[in-house]
């Protein structure tokens, strides 16, 4: 099977993407229809718009500081984001983005029985916190570099400072589902987690990934070939790649899982709005989320891939970003990302 390329777009009518066994773009067999009568919506535009496991001692509550932003202590450096208010607010944002474009699902893998759960890169817990209310039978972990979880969670639901990249702490056969946001491109060696993911994970239990892919692509022609936005993504992804990682991971991941051994890999995509111009109400919702989740991130998202990586000056970092956030809240454009849910099995005993 080959894998998916970085100019891969999903196509009109369905149409499988070539790394995914079984893939389905939903919400996409058509072009999003956009509003009449202008693209916001009075109600919503503004102009304003582990070899090492780690309990949360107070070493590890520690935090690093770099051009006014917080960043995490433990293996520092290894994740190149903040982990600071805002940050954690705009991360919420996007859960509720993500549990919209979904339906109301936390997952789409079809879990039974379930008992022991993993979340990697928990980030704030909220889809641990949501997850033990909807199970709460089951037994709810969520690991980060970060220590920012909230202390009033569900009784079934605990979080530990780990690293996900590090050899995990339990034995074979011990989770009956492995969830992870947002990890494919900031994970080093995506195929050495699967691989602790493939030993940890009862057989017949699920891994399922959520991810996004950074590139605006648009079907009605109102998109500029020079679209800052996707050369602000370009800079993003040549900065990770000073530090091994992957903006476009996500078009591997399918193609990963099946070298794992995982089988009935699955990966449906489905359009993404930046902005609230679909003429759809609920796509119209999540546009508004997606674009403010981008807004809100410029700089958080930029200082380290642009500033570390790439050798930008903090200032010049700044400069630049008022033309991407000019782009970004052009209301005659309509640009759209791929959101990618890409889930498999271990094969049953």
């Amino acid at each position: 099977m080959s894998s998916p390329t970085k100019d891969k777009t999903p196509e009109q009518g369905g149409t499988h993407i070539a790394a995914s066994p079984a893939s389905q773009l939903e919400h996409g067999e058509d072009a999003i229809e956009a509003a009449d009568g202008g693209d916001e919506d009075a109600g919503y535009y503004t102009d304003e718009a582990s070899s090492i496991s780690t309990s949360l001692s107070s070493s590890v509550r520690d935090f690093a500081f770099e051009n006014g932003r917080r960043y995490h202590k433990f293996r520092e450096g290894a994740y190149q984001f903040p982990n600071d208010e805002p940050e954690q607010a705009r991360e919420d944002m996007k859960h509720a983005m993500i549990v919209n474009i979904c339906d109301g699902r936390l997952h789409y893998a079809p879990l039974e029985n379930l008992q022991q759960v993993l979340d990697l890169g928990t980030g704030t817990g909220i889809w641990c916190i949501d997850m033990g209310d909807e199970y709460p039978s089951a037994s709810i972990l969520g690991i980060d570099l970060s220590p920012i979880q909230p202390n009033w969670v569900p009784p079934n639901v605990k979080f530990m400072v780990d690293d996900f990249e590090s050899p995990w702490l339990q034995g074979e056969n011990h989770f009956d589902f492995v969830h992870a946001r947002a990890i494919a491109p900031i994970t080093k060696d995506l195929p050495k987690v699967l691989s602790e993911a493939y030993r940890t994970i009862k057989p017949g239990g699920w891994i399922e990934f959520q991810e996004q892919q950074f590139h605006a692509l648009c079907d009605d022609g109102t998109m500029p070939e020079n679209y800052l936005l996707n050369e602000w993504w370009e800079h993003l992804g040549k900065g990770l790649e000073v530090f091994g990682r992957d903006l476009a991971a996500v078009l591997k991941t399918a193609q990963h899982l099946t070298d794992a051994g995982f089988i009935n890999v699955e990966e449906r995509v489905v359009k993404l709005p930046i902005g609230p111009w679909a003429k759809d109400k609920k796509l119209r919702t999540v546009g508004l989320y997606s674009r403010a989740s981008i807004e809100d991130g410029l700089e958080g998202l930029s200082l380290g891939p642009m500033a570390r990586g790439l050798g930008w000056s903090p200032d010049e970092v700044r400069v630049y970003l008022v033309g991407v956030r000019k782009a970004l809240m052009d209301r005659s454009i309509h640009s759209y990302m791929t959101f990618h849910v890409i889930y498999g099995q271990k094969p049953p005993s």
